[in-house]
């Protein structure tokens, strides 16, 4: 207990001016962490707001509530309450936690309280990172439950989980604390009563305080999450950009820190992370190691990753291209945002086209390309396939699908804007009557 008080009044330092959320159940560890604040509220003076979700899964929720109010008005105490009319999702205890933690946050931001606690003791502490660990988790993960977590206004403090759950029963008899059973706490239908039944009473025969050892050990881990998340944001910041890794950066990288980024950026685009496995990661690892251009792996949730010259790029499946074919106009601008328009100048270069009518069938078009089309390229005697121009140029297969050549009205291509003209482009400008600029 001693360590719990020092936690408060030595190390966060709750003094008068503070507020302190708590949520309670009406079970044997959060009475017991309400009337240690109680005890401490006549020392140091803050205000206590208790936060009570009634789960509405068994017929003891509004007795348990009810109790709870009194005890709270008897106390002094503001109380503040919910009940969860209904659950959308398979997984009960996911969900209630979900809503749990979002009341909590509402009325931390109600009451501008810099600080919720929760009262997850010790055996919670054990039995989370025993779970984990059999179950596989992150390496953020794998430190279980934080005694100290900062959120973007408060803090989440855990006091108790320097102690055990005996040690928390010893205490509420030995004050005279009231408090509720919640019956379903007895049964192994649940994994984690099973941890709590089978597992944990083994490890306290070998060492009593197992659950400091733990403890530390979750703090070891915090420390080296910490170290590694900062190095991982500044790998994260010149690697990734716009959808893209920049396979360079990402081969220098460790492959214990390719992994890692790899989840990063896998959370950013999913909101749900259950859909992906670790296979994936190892899929995108080869598919990075191999780094052959137009190669791809579909993964979950319709998003591929294919290699597109030096970037792997991830982006969402879409339908098939628009197709488009639109008269040449001075001003038209096409579906990938370039703009044609007439031109007076006399630039070289392959943004600009120089034609002499009479050479060729009106009116001229702007279409996607086809499979199969050729352009007989100035310079050369011969023809070039409009999709090896692509590859020659990088041009990303991202862009490839909009982007343009412009062909006269027996569809034969002339030009590729920006990158290659046909043998119809004019050296003779006294010739042209037609002169067109890409933008």
């Amino acid at each position: 207990m001693d360590l719990v008080i020092d936690l408060l009044e030595n190390k966060i330092k709750l003094n008068k001016e503070d507020k302190v959320v708590i949520g309670v159940s009406s079970g044997p560890d959060s009475m017991c962490l309400l009337a240690i604040l109680l005890k401490l509220r006549e020392k140091l003076g803050f205000t206590i707001i208790v936060a009570h979700i009634n789960h509405n899964k068994r017929e003891e929720s509004v007795e348990e509530e009810q109790f709870l109010k009194e005890y709270c008005k008897s106390q002094n105490i503001i109380f503040e309450s919910m009940k969860i009319e209904k659950y959308g999702s398979d997984n009960f205890h996911q969900e209630a936690r979900k809503i749990r933690y979002k009341f909590y946050q509402d009325l931390v931001n109600k009451y501008e309280a810099p600080y919720l606690m929760t009262a997850h003791h010790g055996d919670d502490l054990v039995e989370t990172i025993l779970m984990r660990l059999v179950r596989g988790s992150t390496l953020g993960g794998y430190k279980g439950i934080s005694l100290i977590t900062q959120m973007e206004n408060y803090l989440i403090v855990r006091p108790l989980l320097y102690l055990t759950k005996d040690a928390i029963e010893n205490f509420d008899k030995a004050n005279d604390i009231p408090y509720r059973i919640d019956k379903s706490n007895f049964s192994d239908k649940y994994t984690r009563n099973r941890y709590r039944h089978q597992v944990l009473p083994f490890l306290k025969e070998e060492n009593k305080n197992v659950h400091l050892k733990f403890l530390k050990f979750s703090n070891l881990i915090n420390d080296c999450n910490n170290y590694i998340e900062k190095v991982l944001d500044n790998a994260y910041n010149n690697i990734y950009q716009e959808g893209k890794i920049d396979i360079s950066l990402f081969s220098e990288l460790d492959v214990f820190l390719q992994r890692l980024l790899l989840e990063r950026i896998l959370t950013t685009l999913y909101a749900n992370l259950s859909k992906v496995e670790s296979k994936h990661i190892e899929i995108i690892l080869e598919l990075i190691k191999k780094n052959k251009s137009g190669s791809k792996i579909n993964l979950p949730g319709g998003i591929m990753a294919f290699v597109d010259y030096d970037y792997l790029v991830f982006k969402k499946e879409t339908k098939a291209k628009t197709e488009y074919k639109l008269e040449l106009k001075n001003g038209l601008v096409i579906p990938n945002g370039m703009k044609f328009i007439n031109y007076e100048g006399n630039e070289k270069g392959n943004d600009t086209l120089y034609l002499d009518s009479t050479l060729v069938k009106l009116p001229l078009y702007v279409r996607n390309k086809k499979d199969g089309d050729t352009i007989e390229l100035k310079g050369t005697n011969g023809y070039k396939k409009v999709s090896d121009i692509f590859i020659d140029k990088k041009i990303s297969r991202d862009e490839r699908g909009s982007y343009p050549v412009v062909v006269t009205s027996d569809d034969k291509v002339i030009w590729v804007p920006k990158l290659k003209k046909s043998k119809l482009d004019s050296q003779n400008r006294e010739k042209c009557d037609i002169i067109i600029k890409c933008l």
